[in-house]
């Protein structure tokens, strides 16, 4: 379990699922490269080191009471607090208490996330749900979605499709 798989979830179950079984097609996406250009540049004066939570996730940076998450645009906004949140629940778990900072590139703007209890709870739940997900033995079903002509995975999931 990592902070990918819970933003996957929120993204497409399907997508969940082919990620965690092995079938990656990120390394081709533009929209993948251009994210990774955005961490090298954003935020230079930003302690900007990949903090690695035992396998839980790569946090893009901390400053001082609070961790940071770069992303482009908010379009996944549901998406990035929970990962969010979920390293911000990993670390308190290791006795590191931060808040957390959602900062959205295009839009220029930040939002604060902090951790309560009742995300805590809900943490367990969507745990529970990711590993479900990851157990069946075919992925999940096709759902389209706004955001899937942006997803590296398109090509693959609509092969088969007619216009």
């Amino acid at each position: 379990m990592n902070g990918t798989y819970v933003h996957y979830y929120f993204v497409c179950h399907r997508k969940l699922w082919l990620f965690v079984h092995q079938i990656r097609l990120e390394k081709e996406s533009e929209r993948v490269m251009e994210g990774k250009i955005l961490h090298d540049s954003a935020y230079q004066r930003m302690e900007h080191r990949e903090l690695d939570i035992e396998s839980a996730g790569k946090i893009d940076g901390i400053q001082g009471e609070y961790v940071r998450e770069i992303k482009l645009t908010s379009k996944m906004k549901e998406a990035d607090r929970w990962q969010l949140l979920y390293y911000l629940s990993e670390l308190k778990k290791r006795g590191i208490i931060k808040k957390g900072l959602l900062s959205y590139t295009k839009e220029k703007r930040t939002e604060e996330i902090i951790l309560r209890e009742e995300d805590e709870r809900e943490l367990i739940n969507i745990k529970n749900r990711i590993h479900a997900i990851i157990a069946q033995e075919l992925s999940p079903k096709l759902v389209k979605k706004s955001i899937c002509s942006s997803c590296a995975y398109y090509d693959f999931c609509f092969s088969g499709e007619r216009d």
